[in-house]
């Protein structure tokens, strides 16, 4: 009698394990299609006992070549098309697993294809997405295979969807903004913080000191870094249908919705607590340069594409 209990108690837990498995899978795809550009979008299959099979398999990233992803975070507000805020780069090598997160300072001046040299986030208000990936990718001699935007909204979203991360503020930080009629005003108080969405970008937003933009770009590593942990619990794996729901009216991507299903089976194999972050350009090869009166930070490009294939290199190295 106990045997047939515990078969029967054994089928109903497989039972209940692939209905939540088809149901995430389903919320994924779905999400997936709402916010990829790609051409040709993957349809939910429907849960029949056929395609029960195909509902449940996960497909796994096959490549073996490190896959290239730009972040952009944009401070496009209303009608204004903004510049790139927030320009990151996640190198993740599929064979070991390891993931580089680079953070791009934006007032680095570079060679914008078909308008000249200026800072790099200008390559966003002048030619938008394509035109940021293709001026990143010639500056660091990297493929941007693929790329996912949000503006300060959807960044709100993303972390208020996950609870909130817990982050150490450094110090205080404030700073008023007049010409946003006080929406993205910044007051935060130095030490161990569980910041909403709101604080969240109030914080990856903060330069105003003496560091400036390097610092606000090593907060912009340290808070994704969290996000992706946090993504990684399975508090937030039995919310994923609700935090996608919530996130995608504000993002934009070319990944296909299966290649979404690879890069997030993927993801959960990086150890996210060994992720290489780095600011580039590094400060050892920037120089300050004034163009017209406008301070701007320079870069020999031919050592910085040498110090980035460095680095991957070295990751594979015995």
């Amino acid at each position: 009698m106990k045997k047939k209990w515990l078969k029967y108690t054994m089928l109903l837990l497989s039972l209940g394990v692939l209905g939540i498995v088809s149901y995430y899978t389903y919320a994924i795809i779905q999400f997936s299609n709402q916010i990829s550009t790609a051409s040709h979008p993957v349809e939910p299959k429907e849960t029949t006992d056929d395609a029960q099979e195909q509902v449940i398999a996960i497909p796994k990233w096959e490549g073996k070549e490190r896959v290239n992803i730009l972040l952009i975070g944009g401070d496009s507000r209303g009608d204004d098309a903004g510049r790139s805020d927030t320009m990151l780069v996640a190198s993740i090598d599929p064979v070991t697993k390891k993931a580089h997160l680079f953070s791009i300072l934006r007032d680095t001046y570079v060679d914008i294809p078909g308008h000249g040299k200026g800072r790099l986030n200008s390559a966003f208000a002048y030619g938008g997405i394509e035109l940021a990936r293709q001026t990143i990718g010639d500056l660091l001699d990297l493929p941007i295979h693929k790329y996912v935007y949000t503006d300060f909204v959807g960044f709100i979203a993303l972390v208020d969807s996950i609870g909130g991360v817990d982050i150490e503020v450094e110090k205080d930080m404030y700073y008023i903004s007049k010409a946003d009629k006080h929406m993205y005003d910044i007051d935060l108080k130095q030490g161990l913080q569980h910041l909403d969405g709101d604080m969240a970008l109030q914080y990856v937003r903060f330069r105003h000191d003496a560091r400036s933009d390097f610092a606000r770009t090593e907060r912009q590593r340290i808070l994704m870094t969290e996000v992706a942990k946090k993504m990684q619990t399975t508090g937030s794996l039995i919310k994923l249908p609700g935090i996608l729901e919530s996130i995608a009216p504000y993002i934009e991507t070319d990944l296909s919705p299966k290649e979404m299903l690879k890069l997030a089976a993927l993801g959960f194999d990086v150890n996210l607590d060994k992720i290489d972050q780095q600011q580039l350009p590094p400060f050892s090869l920037l120089t300050n340069e004034t163009v017209g009166r406008a301070q701007v930070l320079g870069v020999d490009k031919s050592k910085l594409q040498q110090y980035v294939k460095q680095l991957l290199e070295t990751e594979n190295a015995p």
